[in-house]
């Protein structure tokens, strides 16, 4: 087990590499959940971040923002700094979404959260000089997979209109299994399917039962008419192989998609090295797709 954890290691470019990765931590039952909460504060307050640049053109775009954590932590609260940056650079408005997490608050109830922090922008598009035909969507792992299941549902129930989903290694895929054997940095295949065994209700199952309509989007069978897409994952990401299926199928249905796959990058690496050149490079190519939706006005407006 070692060699494999020292392979992975090595594939794993200099500059994104760190004492804190060969740390193993696995998520796999209270214990460990309760860890993991008490390092990444715990949401599903509904108390949303809402970040207005003090100086934009009206009506100015804006982006719903999901954030990570697997739906059973991370919050809201944490995003502060990064929603402030992330509306001065795109002149938007940017409200992050602190949504129930799991498994105190399965499936739907994340996804209904998002659905109506929607239609509460919408609403308030007015007051807010935002124009409602350039609301994007974007998050980070289960915040990611939680904003494309956002787009199914809006696109099916016809009430609102999202622009753009802008996909930072997204969780979709509730069968994922590893490409290889081996580790995958912060975030395992252990983790991840206790993550999905909460999200869907279903821990102690002896044989789980496909999730419902919308919970995992990389189930859904009809992809078209959803809106374009920006994908972004690491090659050594445990997402990596369900992230490019998905970007395939997208174009297949006839639906523009941008895939921003990085050779040696891992699940959460904008977490572990933040001042990484290829990590705020790969975070640049995330905000450029969301500014040529959001940024400026579409012609004829």
């Amino acid at each position: 087990m070692i060699w494999q954890v020292l392979a992975a290691y090595r594939r794993t470019p200099p500059e994104l590499r760190s004492p804190w990765l060969l740390a193993p931590f696995d998520l796999a039952g209270p214990r460990s959940l309760r860890a993991l909460r008490r390092r990444t504060t715990v949401g599903g307050t509904g108390d949303h971040v809402e970040a207005v640049p003090p100086t934009r053109d009206l009506p100015s775009g804006a982006v719903l923002w999901f954030h990570g954590g697997g739906h059973v932590a991370g919050s809201a609260a944490a995003e502060q700094g990064f929603v402030r940056d992330l509306a001065d650079h795109l002149g938007a408005v940017v409200v992050a979404v602190d949504y129930r997490l799991a498994p105190e608050h399965p499936f739907p109830a994340g996804l209904e959260d998002a659905y109506a922090a929607l239609g509460d922008l919408v609403r308030r598009s007015a007051d807010l000089g935002v124009d409602p035909d350039r609301i994007a969507v974007a998050g980070a792992s289960a915040g990611a997979g939680l904003a494309a299941s956002l787009c199914q549902l809006v696109r099916d129930r016809g009430e609102h209109r999202i622009c753009f989903q802008a996909l930072r290694y997204p969780m979709l895929d509730d069968r994922t299994r590893p490409a290889r054997r081996g580790r995958h940095y912060v975030w395992s295949a252990r983790s991840n399917s206790y993550a999905w065994d909460c999200y869907l209700g279903r821990r102690g199952q002896a044989a789980p039962v496909a999730p419902p309509r919308y919970a995992a989007p990389a189930r859904t069978e009809d992809l078209a008419g959803l809106p374009p897409a920006w994908i972004g994952v690491g090659e050594e990401d445990l997402f990596h192989r369900e992230c490019v299926r998905y970007a395939d199928r997208l174009r297949s249905a006839g639906v523009p998609v941008t895939l921003d796959a990085v050779p040696g990058m891992y699940h959460g690496a904008d977490g572990v090295r933040p001042d990484a050149p290829l990590v705020l490079d790969f975070l640049a190519r995330e905000r450029a797709a969301l500014a040529a939706t959001v940024s400026a006005p579409p012609s004829g407006h």
